[in-house]
């Protein structure tokens, strides 16, 4: 009774009689919302004010991707020596406070090298504060929930994602068509803050660090997670898998398709629904799509019961997200490259994007409750951030070589290097002794 005292745990049924979960939980959904609006808006901007310039595009993702991982080390270490509720308010009142610089700066400077050079800056520090914030926010649960509650936690976190993929992209495309960037960019600097604001009331019994942070305390933390990792072979086994499948899967959401939308939709004598949405909406309904069928399976998995062990099940999910590769692959050269009939690629996408919404919280909420589970508080922080650098460390890479080759070659031959891969690596997974035992 202590331990749950001190650590203010619940032991109600249902998370949300958590105080601390409700304002982690509310400041997150209103902090995704703007990021969502922020980076719908900013591929499609970048691509309009470049004259649809695949590779500058692909050149942001991979900057920020840089900076995110290079940072998120860093927040892992003070995660674990800091309070996290501290870290998560400071880092979204800095985030909020960097988009709100760039919109100022694009306001009073209208030249479209001034707006691209403020973009880059502001997602560049964006993203090294938000690799400071993730592992912080990452570790918290367990310290606010019982072990048992951690899955539906999760559950709802990933409701709560789709949710904002639902209703966050549909304001995204009308927004963006309706409003100045100013507008746009003012909106989600706002979020940002309100949502630091939620996250100034968490309070959990944090111990603190007697020790003064330097660089080499840094390392030698960094160092620590390093070794702890090494000794759980099934852990390596998933992040080397999911490395390689985001370097295969994420130019796809990220450079091919806002590429499609401008070269193909948009310059199209017809498409869809060409009468009541424009070509940039499209994005719009295919995440809305994504976040209604993703909205069900978190849904149906926050009222299963945790599973000791999930790396079998989560192979077989990531093999059948290979095969709906295959098929966007196969399609695509047959109705839009060969130039047959683009609404049906765009019915095929919409419904590969359902499956893909249904099979995405089967991956990710197992993994993320096994690695609160397996991992020692004190250590989690830091080995979540090592973990999130170890299966993301090839995105910047992929984003910048996805919008070389989209600009040099089409995204025939982007789609079909991603479904090689990723179908190579899925394989791996599932016929991986090691994983089994995740």
């Amino acid at each position: 009774m202590e331990i749950a005292k001190e650590n203010e745990i619940t032991t109600n049924k249902n998370v949300f009689c958590n105080k601390n979960f409700k304002l982690v939980f509310f400041g997150a959904l209103v902090s995704e919302l703007g990021g969502t609006i922020y980076s719908f808006a900013v591929s499609f901007y970048i691509l309009e004010i470049t004259g649809n310039n695949a590779f500058l595009q692909g050149l942001y993702l991979a900057i920020c991707g840089v900076f995110s991982l290079v940072f998120t080390p860093i927040g892992g270490v003070i995660g674990d020596r800091f309070n996290k509720g501290a870290i998560m308010f400071v880092c979204d009142y800095l985030r909020g406070g960097l988009i709100l610089a760039a919109t100022v700066m694009m306001f009073l400077f209208k030249d479209p090298g001034m707006h691209i050079t403020a973009l880059f800056i502001a997602g560049a520090l964006g993203s090294a504060v938000g690799g400071i914030f993730s592992p912080a926010a990452g570790a918290l649960f367990p310290h606010i929930l019982e072990e048992s509650r951690l899955q539906q936690a999760n559950s709802y976190i990933s409701l709560k994602s789709s949710l904002i993929g639902i209703v966050g992209v549909i304001l995204a495309g009308v927004m963006y068509a309706a409003l100045s960037i100013y507008a746009l960019f003012l909106f989600v600097g706002i979020c940002f803050v309100l949502s630091g604001v939620s996250e100034m009331f968490i309070r959990y019994a944090h111990r603190k660090s007697t020790e003064a942070l330097s660089l080499k305390l840094v390392l030698s933390d960094m160092g620590d997670g390093v070794r702890y990792l090494k000794k759980e072979k099934a852990i390596i086994v998933l992040m080397f898998s999911i490395l390689f499948i985001n370097f295969f899967f994420v130019p796809i959401t990220s450079n091919f398709l806002p590429y499609f939308i401008k070269t193909e939709v948009a310059t199209a004598p017809s498409y869809l629904f060409d009468r009541y949405i424009t070509p940039e909406f499209w994005t719009s309904i295919f995440s809305m799509i994504i976040g209604v069928s993703s909205l069900l399976s978190a849904a149906v998995i926050s009222t299963k019961k945790q599973a000791e062990k999930c790396g079998r099940f989560i192979a077989g999910c990531i093999s059948a997200t290979a095969v709906l590769v295959i098929g966007l692959t196969a399609t695509y050269k047959i109705f839009v490259a060969d130039a047959r009939s683009l609404n049906i690629f765009l019915i095929c996408f919409a419904a590969g994007a359902f499956v893909i919404g249904i099979l995405l919280p089967c991956i990710n909420i197992p993994i993320g409750t096994r690695l609160m589970c397996m991992v020692e508080r004190d250590k989690l922080s830091k080995v979540s951030s090592i973990t999130s650098v170890a299966s993301q460390g090839l995105i910047p890479i992929a984003t910048a070589l996805a919008g070389v080759i989209l600009q040099c070659f089409g995204s025939t031959l982007l789609l079909c290097a991603c479904a090689v891969g990723f179908t190579v690596t899925a394989l791996f997974l599932l016929f991986n002794k090691h994983s089994r035992e995740f």
